[in-house]
């Protein structure tokens, strides 16, 4: 089986499909680093909550993709992560245009892990419209949780 960093890199250069959540809203992977990553989409009125801005899950979740493939580039072959809490705040409304999650782990320890993504408007316009941080935990993957705690 390969290891999560080895099928990124597979995946980073397109060699496998990507996840279904990123083909689905059409986020695009442009820069890929050790505890770095940043992800863009466009975004328009199909995206539109009832006030007709973008829908803040759509930025949450593509600040949420971000943060997780910096996590995955800080993973030893043998680790795992799942995400335990995340935060977003949001700044300013957004109509339309290319949004950038730019992610960058802040501290990777040995069980958690805190991850930063700043969302931005256009490349040239630069605007913050919004900002997430997330804790990640670092988990075995090799090791198969039960699901029932040990009871019968």
């Amino acid at each position: 089986m390969k290891g999560l960093n080895e099928k990124f890199v597979a995946l980073k250069e397109w060699k496998t499909r990507r996840p279904p959540i990123s083909e689905t809203l059409n986020m695009n992977l442009d820069k890929y680093d050790s505890g770095i990553a940043v992800l863009s989409m466009a975004v328009g009125s199909k995206f539109h909550n009832p006030m007709g801005t973008v829908h803040g899950g759509i930025m949450t979740d593509l600040a949420d993709a971000a943060m997780g493939l910096a996590t995955i580039s800080t993973l030893n072959e043998n680790e795992s992560f799942t995400t335990l809490e995340l935060k977003m705040n949001f700044l300013r409304p957004v109509y339309e245009g290319k949004i950038f999650a730019r992610a960058n782990v802040l501290h990777r320890g040995r069980t958690i892990a805190v991850v930063e993504s700043v969302l931005t408007l256009d490349e040239t316009d630069g605007k913050v419209v919004a900002r997430g941080v997330a804790t990640q935990m670092i988990l075995d993957a090799e090791r198969k949780v039960s699901g029932n705690d040990g009871k019968k």
